[in-house]
């Protein structure tokens, strides 16, 4: 089974390739001929032309791109997740549309505001802003999915969550074996061991400070909420696979169903997989 390390590195080529492409799309929509003149210069025109033929829609391809970016920057550079996206929202509020606050998001739109000339000038319209405001933040996003890829180059890359996300797969795997042979309790106290321990994870990647000693789910997903990581649906979800976990862990009257045993495995392989 490939790693994780592996799968991020592989997907991280693929969004680096995509971006690169998609850059070299909005150059073309924006500068037109002046930019194909530019390629044919570097490359010759029978290469270049291919090259052309080749490039992505940037209205069509951006959307997937930006969403896979996205969820690496939030779980392997969070700490420049709000720049990245906003380089793409519209911000709020914005009086006036100008090149300064023109985003992605106006280019996907294809937005140019324009006023009428002065009398002096004659007849038609002087450009306030057009698309090509767009490029430079499209730049700078693609500039942080590099990044990200150069750290996998680093010997001071911190590996530590990516090893510990190997972990937790193998964890619920395991978890998931004792279930089939109806080692129902076994099964739920394992899926909440490792919930526990990815949550203590996310809080860490958040620099919250964690008072107790030994916290359980609950204070972790209290935590959370309260510094405004976690939403009242996603903690509500979060507290009930801690209920199940404690009924697996210190109820010895009741006993565990497969059903509520499937649901606090699937649900921390959700949290596990979503939550950073």
């Amino acid at each position: 089974m490939i790693s994780n390390i592996e799968r991020y590195k592989k997907d991280l080529e693929s969004l680096v390739r995509r971006g690169s492409l998609l850059w070299a799309a909005m150059q073309h929509e924006c500068l037109g001929k002046q930019y194909e003149d530019r390629v044919r210069e570097q490359f010759g025109k029978e290469k270049a032309d291919a090259f052309l033929k080749k490039l992505p829609d940037f209205k069509s391809d951006y959307q997937g791109w930006y969403s896979e970016s996205r969820t690496l920057i939030k779980q392997l550079l969070p700490d420049r997740l709000s720049d990245f996206v906003r380089h793409y929202e519209k911000p709020k509020p914005r009086k006036a549309i100008t090149y300064e606050s023109y985003r992605i998001d106006d280019y996907l739109q294809k937005l140019r505001v324009t006023r009428p000339k002065p009398a002096w000038e004659g007849l038609g319209e002087n450009t306030v802003v057009d698309m090509s405001a767009a490029i430079p933040h499209f730049e700078q996003q693609l500039a942080m999915v590099k990044s990200v890829q150069a750290r996998f180059e680093s010997s001071l890359f911190d590996i530590r969550q990516l090893v510990q996300a190997d972990l937790f797969d193998s964890e619920l795997d395991a978890a998931k074996e004792l279930a089939k042979y109806n080692f129902l309790r076994a099964a739920g106290a394992l899926a909440g061991v490792v919930l526990e321990k990815h949550l203590g994870q996310v809080c860490d990647n958040h620099s919250l400070k964690v008072t107790k000693k030994d916290p359980t789910i609950s204070d972790l997903n209290d935590l959370l909420k309260g510094a405004g990581v976690l939403q009242i649906p996603e903690w509500r979800s979060i507290q009930h696979l801690a209920d199940l976990r404690n009924l697996c862990d210190h109820d010895k009257k009741v006993e565990p169903t497969l059903d509520q045993i499937r649901d606090l495995l699937n649900g921390t392989a959700k949290v596990t997989k979503t939550l950073f």
